[in-house]
């Protein structure tokens, strides 16, 4: 089961029909209660062998000059949306006694996310809550893997209009390379996974530089215009 919207993955579960697996599309906003339901009904009684949650996206510029609508949607997409389809079905996982799921977290849940504020913070729960879940689970039979790659060849920046930034016009990782990373992680059934050694070092730093400082270089690397 994957929970995607971003081309690279899209594009290779449609990949998967050429090999004989059986595929369904469902078109779904996983930030509404109503679009999980949709998606939950879609599985209906098969079981889940594995979950691979990665919908989310970001949201750019100072928190003072966003709309609530839109910073709200960044976190029913990016939490409430994710822990509202990952329940039921780590549940039914539980029950019988098997099954792996993969969170996409980031780095950026390990940095104080200047002119992404709001972003940041979602990453910061989904990294803690898979850590918390991985351990809760870890009698079941049942894997909690996280994904915490950096910025991503893949339409982010552009969604989270960012496109005038220096991160988002910097050169970028790979999406199947970040996306095979954690998906050998997950089958190895490891708690976590940070790709690329200039990442973990961003995520290593961040654990004794202080937060205003971690606060700063985002800042450098996100703020409107610091591309030009």
């Amino acid at each position: 089961m994957l929970v995607a919207a971003d081309t690279p993955f899209v594009d290779a579960a449609a990949g998967l029909k050429d090999l004989g697996v059986e595929l369904r599309q469902i078109e779904a906003d996983l930030a509404t209660e109503q679009g999980v339901k949709q998606l939950l009904d879609a599985v209906g009684a098969r079981p889940v062998d594995v979950l691979v949650a990665n919908a989310g996206h970001g949201l750019g510029h100072a928190f003072v000059d966003q709309e609530p609508r839109d910073w709200r949607h960044v976190i029913d997409t990016n939490i409430t949306g994710t822990l509202l389809l990952i329940q039921p079905i780590a549940k039914k996982m539980a029950a019988r006694g098997e099954g792996r799921i993969l969170i996409t977290g980031s780095i950026a849940g390990h940095l104080a996310g200047s002119f992404q504020a709001v972003y940041n913070g979602t990453k910061a729960f989904i990294d803690s809550f898979s850590a918390a879940l991985a351990n809760e689970l870890k009698d079941t039979g049942v894997t909690v893997t996280c994904l915490k790659p950096g910025a991503t060849e893949t339409e982010f920046f552009e969604r989270a209009d960012m496109e005038d930034t220096k991160v988002g016009q910097a050169k970028k990782d790979g999406a199947a390379d970040v996306a095979k990373t954690g998906w050998e992680a997950m089958k190895d059934g490891k708690q976590s996974v940070v790709y690329g050694l200039k990442n973990k070092a961003q995520v290593w730093a961040s654990g004794i530089l202080p937060e205003s400082a971690t606060a700063a270089m985002h800042r450098a690397q996100a703020e409107p215009g610091s591309g030009e």
